[in-house]
């Protein structure tokens, strides 16, 4: 039986001492898109750093495709097919959008320059018309476009979303939302986290919620 693309077993992580996550588990097959719903302060972002190695766990395991990602360095999850969207975006001010979307792909031995700027422009075709524009000059909403292009040029088999709609205007909530759909619709594995239900629930093959960084049920349940 072919193991799960990302199996989180019963983690705990903690930040300055203080235990944030408790015990949490998620299961995410290929293909799937997962919704992880909490409230601010619930784990979510914890659940994603650890993840993506830049929090250790204290107990428990994480494992891609079968494959323990405790053996695996930070920089080695970007480099195994991992995409990240911070909330925050992150993105390099002075640099220009298409080199804030080419961040990760500088750094991988395997990922292709023009294969993935071709796929990121034709999911987010906008992203191509200001590519020339640095990131300090986009509003909020459009550096989350970027961020969200940045994740998909990482993110050959996983994508790891975190408040995609988060301090984001009506319109460009609804744009984001569209592109997810389109990950989707391409197939794409994604966990998404997010506050509430009202972006892109209808996407979601499953969802998680977690509180106090522990598994407490559906969200349909709760």
């Amino acid at each position: 039986m072919r193991a799960p693309l990302l199996q989180i077993t019963a983690i705990d992580v903690a930040i300055d001492a203080m235990r944030v996550l408790r015990g949490f588990s998620l299961s995410l097959e290929q293909g799937q898109m997962i919704g992880l719903l909490g409230r601010n302060g619930a784990g979510k972002t914890t659940l994603l750093r650890a993840v993506m190695g830049h929090l250790p766990l204290v107990g428990g395991r994480i494992a891609l495709a079968g494959e323990d990602l405790a053996k695996v360095p930070a920089h080695g999850r970007a480099a195994r097919g991992v995409g990240y969207m911070p909330e925050d975006r992150r993105l390099v001010p002075q640099l220009t959008v298409e080199e804030n979307i080419l961040l990760p792909v500088w750094v991988s031995r395997t990922l292709v320059r023009e294969e993935r700027l071709e796929l990121v422009y034709r999911v987010v075709p906008e992203l191509k018309e200001m590519r020339g524009r640095k990131a300090l000059l986009l509003s909020g909403g459009q550096q989350k476009l970027v961020a969200l292009g940045r994740a998909l040029a990482a993110g050959t088999r996983l994508l790891l979303l975190d408040e995609p709609f988060e301090g984001v205007a009506p319109a460009l909530s609804a744009r984001i939302a569209e592109v997810i759909a389109e990950l989707k619709s391409r197939g794409f594995s994604v966990l998404l986290a997010q506050s509430d239900l009202n972006h892109a629930q209808s996407l979601f093959d499953a969802r998680v919620v977690i509180e106090r960084g522990a598994n407490i049920g559906d969200a349909a349940a709760a």
